[in-house]
């Protein structure tokens, strides 16, 4: 049986297989996700809100529980999008605003221009450059000083756990 799912703040409606992960709903329709983890629920980079539909989707598992309570962006409605499997319609998904990095490399692309939308942490989702903001040297060894971005070393720290 197929679900619809629709997506906020892009207003638009997309079916997906009962059972089958909002992340799935992501890549078809094109969206940047990052998916750093692989769809293990172990970063932030599929974090999405539901707005409506939480009854419809499965329950959080422990992972998931984990890695919510790093994401500084957390809220009530705070999924991850590889976990959360459709299992009703009904569902509305709200995109996070911003923009993951991938790596302080990223960010160097983009020193003498204005962030166009905020630039995002790939594990907490901590948001390391408003949108609107110069980005500048200084700003970047800041961001170097105090930001890990050591994702496979987070992802092997995690999973010793």
């Amino acid at each position: 049986m197929v679900k619809t799912v629709r997506l906020e703040p892009i207003s638009q409606a997309t079916s997906v297989e009962t059972n089958g992960n909002l992340l799935s709903v992501l890549i078809n329709k094109d969206l940047d996700v990052l998916k750093e983890c692989g769809g293990r629920g172990m970063c932030a980079t599929c974090h999405i809100y539901v707005k409506d539909g939480m009854d419809a989707l499965s329950p959080v598992n422990r992972r998931e529980q984990r890695t919510l309570e790093v994401i500084t962006t957390c809220k009530p409605n705070s999924r991850l999008a590889c976990q959360a499997r459709v299992l009703k319609d009904g569902v509305v998904v709200e995109l996070p605003p911003g923009m993951y990095v991938n790596s302080i490399k990223d960010i160097e692309a983009l020193i003498g221009r204005r962030a166009e939308q905020d630039l995002l942490h790939p594990i907490t989702g901590q948001v390391l450059v408003e949108a609107g903001k110069l980005i500048t040297r200084s700003m970047m060894k800041q961001i170097e000083d105090t930001t890990s971005f050591n994702v496979g070393q987070y992802f092997s720290q995690s999973s010793e756990h």
